[in-house]
């Protein structure tokens, strides 16, 4: 039974939207901040989230794991670096979903996602 495991599926195949999910995972984590549809913030929040967690566990296996999932090395080195200090005393929620005025052309609700 699924009860209960529902995925977002975005309108997409599930391997344009793993490519989707990575290339603004990478994007947020490189610019601190992207404004994207509501549906895909809520979406790559856990994504960032993750990684997170991983740079601030630091070992080998995290560094690799990361390195397979975000398409940029040096943005990797350099948020394990940064990681610890910036991150070390919370525990999760790392990103902040903000809304924002509706798209012009299609009317889809927007939204700001940004690193803490």
């Amino acid at each position: 039974m699924r009860h209960g495991c529902r995925v977002a599926k975005l309108g997409l195949p599930a391997d344009q939207r793993k490519a989707l999910l990575r290339a603004l995972t990478t994007e947020l984590i490189r610019h601190g901040q992207i404004t994207i549809t509501l549906t895909r913030a809520k979406v790559i929040r856990s994504e960032v989230d993750k990684i997170i967690t991983l740079a601030k566990d630091g070992s080998l296996s995290a560094r690799r794991k990361a390195l397979g999932y975000i398409y940029d090395k040096r943005l990797v080195h350099k948020l394990f670096e940064g990681a610890n200090e910036r991150y070390g005393s919370q525990q999760g929620g790392y990103t902040r979903v903000v809304r924002t005025l509706r798209r012009r052309g299609d009317n889809a609700e927007m939204a700001i996602i940004e690193l803490l």
